[in-house]
């Protein structure tokens, strides 16, 4: 089986990612796997790393590094016959909590590299013709993430204060809402488009959501107190976000957002200048996945192979 792995060096807490070079050289020489390492040396530069081990007929590529450089990766692999595997370095790290993945590097760099787990499709999203996997959104958390990438101190205590500077400074906008041709206005705080439950760290931006169901989750944050905020965050973290009266929640398989002005949006954290109309879509079963035989979940969406053993993703 032939592997590339794709390391972003400077991703996650104190580039974490950076001192895993030694023991992933040493583990691909151990193991004897047919296998190149290639760190990245930018953006979007993991994508072309990926692009070119498709073509290379690599049969699993593994990205080694947070939410933004699992996003370059795959975006890849959508509809290849190559699979993603993750070694998750980063500071959130939502995909891979959602699907339970390891995050011990010696473990993850097992599951990714040996026949120990599975292959699943699951679904991916776009907005506006932009990949994202895990979540996409604007409003307040766009603004986060645009603070919070321009920050060299990393985890989930920054993450906060950041989100609190974000809230104190906030603005609401008025959206409109396209779903199954009924449209409806609301003003928003932040909307969220979901395609696992959470954002990281085990964040629920919408719990019980699904990466194998063929819908995303829209999750819409009416203006809030600060007394409010604090209820919505411990809610977040909780998993009952969507019992609040200030969060309207929709399920759907295409989305038309239509905002007042154009803004950034962010796909799974990193964040892009938008105009004023989104288009968000869902790409079911496009993404091939390295996943456990056990997860926190029953299995689901089976690789095509004739062992008959299906996986249920979370």
């Amino acid at each position: 089986m032939k592997i590339r792995f794709i390391l972003n060096p400077v991703s996650g807490r104190h580039a974490r990612s950076a001192r895993l070079l030694p023991l992933l050289r040493d583990f691909i020489r151990s193991q004897a796997l047919d296998a190149e390492l290639h760190p990245t040396e930018g953006p979007g530069h993991a994508t072309v790393l990926a692009h070119e081990g498709v073509q290379t007929g690599c049969q699993r590529i593994v990205a080694i590094g947070g939410d933004g450089t699992m996003n370059e990766v795959a975006q890849a692999l959508i509809d290849t016959p190559a699979a993603l595997a993750l070694i998750p370095c980063g500071s959130g790290n939502g995909l891979a909590l959602h699907l339970g993945l390891p995050l011990a590097p010696i473990a993850a760099l097992q599951l990714a590299s040996h026949n120990s787990g599975r292959i699943a499709a699951i679904d991916t999203g776009s907005v506006n013709g932009r990949p994202f996997f895990n979540a996409m959104g604007f409003g307040l958390d766009a603004d986060v993430s645009e603070r919070f990438n321009r920050l060299t101190t990393r985890g989930l205590p920054t993450y906060a204060r950041t989100a609190w500077t974000a809230f104190r400074q906030r603005r609401s906008e008025k959206c409109h809402i396209t779903l199954g041709g009924h449209t409806e206005t609301t003003e928003i705080l932040l909307l969220a488009i979901a395609n696992s439950d959470q954002y990281g760290n085990r964040a629920f931006i919408a719990p019980g959501a699904r990466v194998d169901d063929g819908q995303l989750d829209l999750i819409a944050i009416r203006p809030v107190s600060l007394l409010g905020a604090v209820g919505l965050g411990a809610r977040l973290f909780l998993g009952n976000l969507d019992h609040s009266p200030s969060v309207r929640r929709l399920r759907g398989a295409r989305f038309l957002i239509e905002r007042p002005t154009p803004g950034i949006v962010h796909t799974d954290g990193e964040t892009h200048a938008t105009g004023t109309r989104l288009e968000v879509r869902v790409h079911p079963q496009s993404l091939r996945l390295i996943v456990p035989l056990t997860s926190r979940a029953q299995a689901c969406v089976e690789d095509q192979a004739p062992s008959g053993f299906a996986l249920q993703l979370p």
